[in-house]
């Protein structure tokens, strides 16, 4: 039997993080997060992130040697050209994990998080796209929160990706996140049958 494999996604800050933690903790769904592997593809002593030195030099190592991401996201988020080669670099890796984690969850639902998932065209390893939206200024306001950033810093991260609008009108399901926890959880269960539509 073919596996339910969920892609979530959505923009920056939308609020996939919070979705993915309750379909594991109410649904006890396997999560498999695309940000976990793009980690794991610099660990220090990997060859991605000899490479990466080895472009960019010291600057872009911390102490300990490991990735200085803040120094990384000041170049990727301002060059395009700098953000695909990255890109080329740590999308392969991402992909064979899938493949492995995949294959060896014995789960026939599975819930893979996403974030450039129509971006990098990774559409093939799902079988639904979820979609995670909240209104751009809201998006915005939590980004500069959640991350401390000034607002062309915030702005810089939100214009990387596809807008919103765009993942949205490609989505078999979209859950809006504009209100509040408890209404966005509650979307979550009616796709997955246990909800209850609000009057």
């Amino acid at each position: 039997m073919q596996k339910r494999l969920i892609g979530l996604t959505g923009g920056i800050a939308t609020g996939k993080s919070t979705v993915a933690k309750y379909l594991e903790e109410s649904y006890k769904l396997p999560i498999l997060d695309s940000d976990i592997y793009a980690r794991d593809a610099v660990v220090v002593g990997s060859p991605i992130l000899k490479q990466i030195h080895h472009k960019y030099g010291d600057n872009i190592l911390l102490a300990d040697n490991s990735l200085n991401r803040q120094k990384l996201g000041e170049i990727v988020f301002k060059n395009q050209d700098e953000r695909l080669w990255i890109e080329s670099l740590i999308h392969p890796f991402v992909r064979e994990r899938f493949n492995q984690e995949i294959a060896k969850t014995s789960s026939d639902t599975l819930v893979l998080v996403i974030p450039l998932l129509f971006e990098v065209g990774l559409t093939e390893f799902v079988t639904e796209t979820w979609v995670v939206s909240c209104a751009e200024e809201q998006q915005l306001e939590r980004l500069m929160q959640r991350n401390n950033l000034t607002l062309e810093q915030a702005q810089a991260r939100i214009d990387s990706q596809m807008p919103l609008s765009e993942k949205v009108k490609f989505a078999d399901v979209v859950l809006d996140n504009s209100q509040n926890i408890e209404m966005l959880l509650n979307s979550v269960d009616i796709v997955m049958g246990k909800g209850k539509l609000q009057s």
